[in-house]
Parts: structure tokens; C-alpha cells; sequence
């Protein structure tokens, strides 16, 4: 056989090959995104593949029916926005507990997050934004690697900050109130916090029966609503609002120093 007859059959196979391999594990995701200011880099965002995926649960009226939802492609904060990027982009730092630049920024109300979002897109010339809050559960389940109770994990110390490591510790703890990104474990797709920590805002209006007529494909959250979204629980909540399930809302124009946000962009 000729040498370039066989090298091309070895590339040709080496091709077929790695097609097969993309086939066979659907959880293969791209490079992590940076988030970059003035050649700073702020974090990264992760790509999360679109899929299908079971959203709610029985717990809860707000949370049923289990129903299926299907998203599409799009990159998520691997770690909530943190105080040293809402510092440079907002030039103050809201946060409650000011404790290092790797803390997530609090005390934020939804109509802060979208300022900072408006003015961090004219900075980096993208469209970040808040997750939808179907996006934000589909991520924090892991996308299709399945799902567990929390967000990593269904043995919530494994992966969250919340009232038995934070709040119950008493104000004169240096653990009480938020701890530093990336504390715990992440889930499957190498996110962190999505359970515990900070509330995140989702971009969604809040309607307790949404499910009930919710689309399958891309939901975007009902038109109006006596409040935002808010996912994830914090660290001043008992581990059932850490659930991946779990639904809050709040008035966009409350501050608290147990709510913050995760940025979402479309690729």
C-alpha cells in the first residue's frame, strides 16, 4: 500500500473514531469561556448542551407537575458574580458581607443585576444576561449527566453553604454569612454553588402555578408577576430550599444580603 493511502485510511479512521466517541458521550463540553476586562479575566462561563430534562418535582405545590422541558445551548457563570467583578465594572460594592474580591456580591436587587449586566456588556461587547429559570435548574442538575437532589450532590455538605455551616454558627463565626466561590464541590458540569450560598436571580416574573401551563421548548416565564425568580437557596437557608427544585421570588426592588446573581449568555 502506498504511505499516503495509509496515512489517509489512519486519519480517516482516527475521524470515525472520535465521532463515535462524541456520539457515545454527550457530555463532552467546550472550553470554558472567560469573562475578560481589559485583559483581566473575571471567571469563566460554562457551556452547558442543550437538551431535555424533568423540571419540578412533588415536594411543593409551586413546584408541580414534574413536566419536560427542552432548552437550547448556552454558557453559564461557573461561579456566582463575584464582589471584585461587580466592583470594577459598578465601581462600588453593595455586599453585606465584605469579606475578599472571591465572595459573592449580595445585597443586589434584580433591577441592580440588570445595570451591572448593561454596563459589563458595553465593556466586554457581549450579551450576558440573567439565566431563564429553566436554564438555571437544567444547569444545576447537571444538564443531561442526570440530576441529584442539590447541585452536585445528594448529601448537601458536599456542595453547599447554608444554615448548618453558616447561620447556625452564630454572627461572631468567622463562617457566618457567605464563603468564598468555588468552597465546595461543583456538579457534574463543573459549576459551583448552585445549591446554598446566594439566592441567584433568574430573569424570569414569578408566578407560583407557572408549571401548570408552562411551554416545553425554552420557557421564558410568565409575562407579569408580583415578583423575580430567585434559585438556590443561601447560607441562611435549611437545606430543603438548597433543592435544585426549589422555587423563591422576591420584588425586584428588595435588597437582601442573602441574594445575588450567576451571569447566562447565548453562544
Amino acid at each position: 500500500m502506498k504511505p499516503f493511502l495509509f496515512t489517509l485510511l489512519i486519519i480517516l479512521g482516527s475521524i470515525n473514531c472520535y465521532c463515535q466517541k462524541l456520539s457515545e458521550n454527550e457530555s463532552i463540553q467546550s472550553s470554558p469561556l472567560p469573562i475578560v476586562i481589559d485583559n483581566k479575566i473575571y471567571g469563566y462561563m460554562i457551556q452547558v448542551s442543550g437538551g431535555s430534562f424533568q423540571m419540578g418535582s412533588n415536594d411543593y405545590d409551586n413546584e408541580q407537575p414534574p413536566h419536560t422541558v427542552s432548552v437550547n445551548t448556552f454558557y453559564i457563570g461557573e461561579t456566582e458574580v463575584t464582589q471584585e467583578l461587580w466592583k470594577d465594572v459598578m465601581g462600588d460594592n453593595p455586599s453585606y458581607f465584605k469579606k475578599g474580591d472571591n465572595y459573592p456580591v449580595e445585597n443586589v436587587f434584580w433591577n441592580d443585576c440588570q445595570t451591572f449586566i448593561k454596563k459589563l456588556n458595553e465593556k466586554t461587547g457581549k450579551k450576558f444576561r440573567l439565566p431563564t429559570e429553566a436554564e438555571w435548574e437544567y444547569a444545576a442538575r447537571g444538564g443531561k449527566s442526570g440530576g441529584t437532589k442539590y447541585s452536585g450532590s445528594d448529601n448537601i455538605d458536599d456542595v453547599s453553604v447554608y444554615t448548618k455551616n453558616s447561620y447556625d454558627l452564630g454572627s461572631s463565626n468567622s463562617a457566618y454569612g457567605t464563603h468564598h466561590v468555588k468552597s465546595k464541590k461543583p456538579n457534574s458540569l463543573g459549576i459551583y454553588d448552585m445549591s446554598g450560598n446566594v439566592w441567584e436571580w433568574c430573569n424570569d416574573w414569578y408566578a407560583s402555578d407557572y408549571y401548570k401551563n408552562s411551554p416545553s421548548n425554552n420557557p421564558q416565564g410568565p409575562s407579569s408577576g408580583y415578583g423575580r425568580v430567585l434559585r438556590g437557596g443561601s447560607w441562611i437557608n435549611p437545606a430543603d430550599y438548597c433543592r435544585v427544585a426549589n422555587r423563591g421570588y422576591d420584588a425586584p426592588v428588595i435588597r437582601s444580603g442573602n441574594c445575588g446573581l450567576r451571569l447566562a449568555l447565548v453562544p
